[in-house]
């Protein structure tokens, strides 16, 4: 249920390994045919790592219900570059450690054209309740591939007591406006020392989420439907010379170049932020920690009004190669239900596919930010939707973070980036 970096990956990957074995026969295959769902026994559920706490504990419940059909949690780093490594190594090894996967939402589609995930029977899932931009995550074509556990979109969290006393009436929605109400807040004493903004900058999936969302929050986009990019468009290098501007003139401080989602979020956190990026995950943590009640969100600003989020979020798969698919469905079912999804909202601030827990007078009285977070979902612009995504998204982090770096102007590394994503969507 998460995508957020440890150096573990090669002893968890060799641990999964260690699991092929277990199991009674069933299901697993890898040819062309529909899938039985046949098998019953032990699965693995494969996600990153946990940093809420709250996966075991469900899949503790699950283990107490099914003593002979018990799930192992396979964590990888919280890179979601390493996972999607990782899950590709197994997938082309053919082994069966890995069960239930945990894709990002942006995967599906290369999962299922090379046949690394099973086509899914849609009637076994309460898709009409779930948000319908969640639920199109998890297609291919003409059917379903994976099961939306959770949604995911971009906030803007910001210091509302530190914003208060500098004056600042509401949130930010532009950029320029965030930058002037940063510069207020600078002025106050206990400001003294913070920066303006941050999101996540390392050369990771995250570098391409925030770098989408310049671009579209720009009024730019980076594929259109069909595939085909368009990054060498002055939107897009208004949405990217906002970010390699933000760097040069100190708006973003210089060592959120490394930042991943955690890094901001403790940066947030500790006092050293007056904006962040991030999603919203990081709410209930923050709730946790000394800026308790000293914060709120907003929707992402953009250059002219609020800004457009990169949709995220997590589905769930059952790999081709996997034994014990009828415990795997079954499984699926029990953590995409709408009772366990309200509880990672509830104890995680995990994002949930279903609409109906956005509206719930309950739970926005507890959460506050629920109506934000939808507005936030519905508005999310997917990451490109194409089979080679591994190539494109590489391509963006690649230039992306030569001009955040300063290698390269905005407009060289839009030139550089149209020319590297137009052969890598090449037929």
């Amino acid at each position: 249920m998460t995508t957020r970096t440890t150096s573990r990956a090669a002893a968890l990957s060799a641990a999964g390994l260690l699991l092929t074995a277990c199991g009674s026969s069933g299901g697993g295959s890898g040819q062309a045919g529909p899938p039985s769902f046949e098998g019953r026994g032990p699965i693995t559920y494969v996600a990153g790592k946990d940093t809420t706490g709250t996966v075991q504990p469900m899949l503790d419940r699950w283990n107490r219900a099914h003593p002979k059909e018990k799930v192992t949690f396979i964590q990888l780093p919280t890179d979601p570059d390493a996972q999607r490594q990782q899950m590709i190594q197994n997938a082309e090894t053919k082994s069966d450690a890995y069960t239930v996967l945990s894709l990002d939402a942006v995967w599906t589609s290369e999962f299922a054209a090379h046949r690394w995930i099973d086509r899914l029977p849609e009637k076994r899932f309460p898709l009409g309740r779930m948000l319908k931009p969640v639920v199109e995550t998890a297609r291919y074509r003409d059917g379903l591939y994976a099961v939306p556990g959770s949604s995911d979109g971009g906030l803007l969290y910001y210091r509302t007591d530190l914003l208060r006393k500098a004056g600042v009436a509401r949130p930010p929605t532009t950029w320029a406006q965030m930058t002037a109400a940063c510069a207020k807040v600078k002025k106050l004493s206990e400001a003294q020392g913070m920066s303006c903004y941050a999101g996540q900058f390392q050369k990771y999936e995250g570098l391409t989420v925030n770098f989408a969302e310049a671009v579209n929050s720009a009024g730019g986009t980076v594929t259109d439907d069909s595939g085909t990019p368009h990054v060498d468009t002055p939107e897009a290098k208004k949405g990217l010379d906002f970010l390699a501007g933000s760097f040069e003139d100190g708006t973003i401080p210089k060592e959120a170049i490394t930042y991943l989602e955690e890094d901001g979020r403790q940066a947030f956190q500790s006092g050293k932020l007056v904006f962040l990026r991030n999603w919203p995950y990081a709410y209930a943590l923050a709730q946790k920690s000394g800026i308790k009640d000293k914060f709120a969100v907003a929707p992402l600003p953009g250059l002219t009004g609020p800004g457009s989020s990169s949709l995220g979020g997590h589905n769930m798969a059952v790999s081709t190669t996997a034994r014990n698919k009828a415990t795997a469905l079954d499984f699926i079912a029990f953590m995409s239900s709408e009772e366990n999804t309200r509880t990672f909202l509830e104890d995680a601030s995990v994002a949930p596919p279903y609409a109906s827990l956005y509206d719930d007078k309950a739970l926005i009285g507890r959460y506050p930010y629920l109506p934000v977070l939808k507005e936030s979902v519905l508005r999310a612009v997917p990451r490109p939707r194409v089979v080679q995504y591994g190539d494109v998204t590489s391509a963006i982090q690649q230039e992306t973070y030569a001009a955040l770096s300063g290698e390269k102007s905005s407009a060289q590394a839009l030139r550089d980036l149209q020319k590297a994503l137009k052969k890598a969507v090449a037929p």
